[in-house]
């Protein structure tokens, strides 16, 4: 069966996204860019929509090398997470962690991201997605990332 519409719009969409550790435990960012389909200039752990008949897990591994060049590994699944976002679009977001395997990370989709970078868990940016918001505080739950740096 083929579902006619719009995945998040028409019927709940699938996606996967990765929280990715390098070196140092540090977690890897990407900006979204301004003419990202949602939540333009936030930063987020990567991830991308499943296609019909592709393991999640292979989803998540096209869309690093598709998007960064990066070759990841993954370790386990952190959770599955409801994602809202503005205009009724609704997503449930599978979300893998992981480690960075090879491949210098570079931005191969300009229009969707603007800025990447590796990050020290205590001190990630302020703008994060939404999902992203999901993301740290299930990690800092289950204590894979430590709490905020104190304020100064």
């Amino acid at each position: 069966m083929r579902f006619m519409g719009r995945p998040g719009f028409d019927y709940v969409g699938v996606g996967v996204g990765a929280v990715i550790f390098g070196r140092g435990n540090r977690v890897f960012l990407a900006r979204r860019g301004p003419r990202a389909r949602n939540e333009p200039d936030t930063w987020e752990f990567p991830g991308g929509e499943v296609e019909l008949g592709e393991p999640l897990e292979d989803a998540i591994r096209r869309e690093f090398r598709e998007e960064y060049g990066m070759e990841i590994e993954l370790t386990d699944a952190l959770g599955a997470f409801d994602h809202f976002l503005p205009g009724a679009e609704h997503w449930v977001s599978i979300t893998y962690c992981g480690r960075h395997v090879r491949g210098e990370p570079v931005i191969r989709e300009p229009e969707k991201c603007a800025e990447i970078g590796w990050f020290e868990p205590q001190d990630l940016p302020e703008r994060l997605s939404e999902i992203t918001k999901k993301n740290v505080a299930e990690l800092r739950r289950q204590k894979r990332l430590p709490e905020e740096a104190p304020a100064p």
